[in-house]
């Protein structure tokens, strides 16, 4: 597949702390890419430095063919960019916003079609000032499509919408990829990774920890079933790990993860133990392994952190 991105040893730094520490990843053409990771991970610098908004300290990047630079204009007007935060004119409304974007290209799409696309138009005349939060996310991302771009890179684009909202948004995002085009995307939501992206990169304090798809990572990295165990008392000083099937024991609050090759031979011990009045069960789950477990295994530490 064609490579729309592709970075080389990558560094930017901070005075003394390296934001981004020697990555290298590609992004192909038509695919969703993620940037995973806990907040200071590295994600926006990385973004930043494609977009041509910081100048790295090291390596090379180069997308759609071109060095990313404040003064390549010409790429910039190539790329979609959803910034963490969108500085709207507030008292504009939506359809006067997006014209007002659309004249600063050469060459734009129709402002119509975008409402419509971000499902705004019933909004066209309502001041951006008015929108809900995940409205204003929705018309954020419709400026970035606004030039018609063949890479769109969008920053934490669901960070603080409710859910109802953020799932309006991933099927905005999947739409995207029908039409085409290339997505980069960061974010800090597990669940949004493994729905949204054809392949993550996961970063942690500027590393790649993990590169893949998402199936295939979890795949690489686990064959156990994870069971979540809620306990009445953490104090009961019972050894999880001898368990049948139990490969590991993470604890976490009031409840233990127990990682279990034979799930069903875990579950039944679990019951004898409770029946013995060893632990008192408050509930318990068997559920499939996610990027979360991934992340846990790789670090030590859930990436809500």
């Amino acid at each position: 597949m064609e490579v729309v991105v592709s970075v080389e040893k990558l560094v930017k730094r901070y005075g003394d702390i390296t934001a981004v520490d020697g990555i290298s990843f590609e992004v192909r053409h038509g695919e969703i890419q993620g940037l995973l990771g806990p907040n200071g991970a590295g994600k926006t610098t990385t973004v930043e430095c494609l977009e041509g908004l910081r100048i790295p300290d090291a390596g090379r990047i180069e997308v759609l063919g071109e060095v990313p630079s404040p003064t390549n204009y010409a790429l910039k007007a190539r790329l979609g960019i959803q910034l963490q935060g969108t500085a709207f004119l507030s008292r504009l409304t939506v359809e006067e916003t997006l014209k007002l974007f659309a004249a600063l290209y050469p060459r734009h799409r129709r402002v119509s079609e975008l409402m419509e696309f971000a499902a705004l138009s019933e909004k066209r005349r309502a001041p951006v000032k008015s929108l809900s939060g995940g409205q204003r996310q929705r018309l954020a991302v419709a400026l970035a499509l606004v030039n018609d771009p063949e890479l769109l890179i969008l920053d934490e684009p669901t960070a603080g919408l409710d859910p109802q909202a953020r799932r309006a948004l991933w099927e905005l995002i999947i739409s995207l990829k029908g039409e085409g085009k290339t997505v980069l995307l960061t974010t800090h939501y597990m669940e949004e990774a493994e729905y949204l992206c054809d392949r993550v990169l996961i970063l942690d304090h500027g590393k790649i920890i993990a590169l893949g798809s998402p199936e295939d990572l979890i795949a690489r990295h686990f064959r156990e079933t994870p069971i979540e165990v809620e306990l009445a008392d953490v104090d009961i000083g019972v050894d999880f790990s001898v368990l049948p099937g139990v490969e590991r024991v993470v604890w976490e609050e009031e409840e233990v993860v127990l990682y279990s090759t034979t799930p069903v031979e875990t579950i039944q011990a679990l019951s004898t133990l409770s029946r013995r009045g060893e632990i008192e069960l408050r509930d318990l789950t068997m559920r499939r392994v996610s990027l979360e477990d991934v992340y846990l295994l790789l670090t030590g530490r859930r990436i809500r952190e």
